[in-house]
This record gives C-alpha cells, structure tokens and sequence, in this order.
C-alpha cells in the first residue's frame, strides 16, 4: 500500500519554486520526476471541534451512598405487632398520645439516657401510646464517604428503642401523623406492663 503524499505548506513551496527556477536539467527532453502541479491538494482545514467537558455524555449515575434503605421505609415495612385497627386510627393521628418528650436541642449524650427514662416511667405508669419528638434535623452528609443521614436523632431514637432495655416495653413504633409532628417525632406504642390487667 503507497503512502499518500502530503501537499507543500506555502512556505515550502516558495522556496521550491526559488531551487527550481536556478536548476537546469540535465536533460531537457526528459520531463521532470517532480512537479508542483503532480502535488497533491493540500488538506482540509479540519473542522472546529466542540468544546469538550470530562464526563459531559456519561449517564447521571449519582445515587445515595446509603447502605440501608430510608428510615421512613425500614418503619412502614415493619410487622404490625399491635392491634391492627389501633394501629390503623394511631397512624391517622386519631389517638392522642398520653405522654410527650422533645428531645430537640439534645446531644446524643444527653438524649439517650433522657429516652431511656422516660420511656421506663411510662410504662411503669401504664401508659400505652407516647410521642418522642426529635425533629427533622439537619442535613448534614457533604458527599464524603461515610454517610452521614439527615438528624442524627431522628435515626438513633428507633435503634435506641429496638435494644436494650427499652426493647422488651415497646409494641410498635412509627412514624407521627402531622398533627403530632409529622416526620420529626414518632409514636411509640408500648406493652401493658407486666401483672396489669390493663
């Protein structure tokens, strides 16, 4: 396969044209090996080429580093272990909570052991249904590589409740209805303590 002769630039072609105006052939009658006019067409300009950005046609493949799925998810996929239309009516908000804490504002330092007490004490005075209200809490996960989920309270409170020794006093837990602060509390439903006949 024969190589493509490239074309002279304009600069080498004048100074073809300077050495080839001093030559003489050798042999007059003989026509010359080589020729400005046997010279290929000079290439193309090439056309522009657009600006380039690294990764602009890869697919948007940004997913959340979670390992587990939502809080939100892992409590609405939670057996039922109560009553079901009590559950049912305690979702909808239609049963009023007969005890309250707010653990807004708390450390985790302080709010574990503030939990802990209060869920004790209620079940101890009987009650059934209690809010623990959280909060929403901030977002606070900068993309690094260790997940760090929106309110950290509001993801400790249902691990704190599902260990000892609050684990053994509590029936169901799930997220409140609006009216008793949506997404940033939760509703804890707990068992009769034990020798009640309640």
């Amino acid at each position: 396969m024969s190589k493509k002769r490239r074309g002279l630039r304009p600069e080498e072609a004048a100074l073809w044209d300077r050495v080839a105006s001093t030559a003489r052939p050798m042999n007059p009658a003989r026509k010359p090996a080589f020729s400005r006019q046997d010279s290929p067409d000079p290439p193309k300009e090439p056309k522009s080429i657009p600006q380039f950005r690294v990764g602009q046609s890869a697919p948007d493949r940004r997913t959340s580093h979670m390992l587990q799925p939502a809080l939100t998810d892992r409590l609405a996929s939670q057996k039922v272990q109560m009553d079901r239309k009590a559950f049912m009516r305690m979702s909808r908000g239609k049963l009023k909570p007969e005890a309250k804490i707010d653990l807004h504002g708390m450390t985790l330092a302080q709010a574990h052991p503030a939990l802990t007490r209060f869920i004790l004490s209620a079940q101890a005075d009987g009650r059934r249904l209690v809010l623990v209200v959280t909060g929403k809490g901030r977002d606070r996960d900068d993309g690094g590589p260790i997940p760090a989920p929106r309110g950290i309270l509001k993801h400790q409170v249902p691990m704190w409740l599902a260990q000892p020794p609050l684990v053994p006093l509590v029936l169901q837990i799930t997220e409140a209805h609006q009216r008793h602060g949506g997404g940033g509390a939760y509703y804890v439903y707990l068992r009769r303590p034990i020798g009640s006949g309640r």
